[in-house]
């Protein structure tokens, strides 16, 4: 299952993870991602995909 949005293809990014003594440890920022049914296809779409879709109806 990949984490990456159909309808815009982002997928996840890069971060690091800091602790108390400011050691930097990477990590992945995954996607807010939803399951949606839009068109009569079913979607995984990340919220800031959603938000637009359903403002420009």
């Amino acid at each position: 299952m990949a984490k990456r949005c159909d309808i815009c293809k982002r997928g996840p990014r890069k971060s690091v993870s800091r602790s108390h003594s400011n050691i930097a440890n990477k990590r992945r920022q995954y996607l807010n991602l939803q399951k949606i049914e839009y068109k009569g296809e079913s979607l995984k779409a990340c919220t800031k995909c959603i938000k637009t879709l359903y403002r420009t109806k």
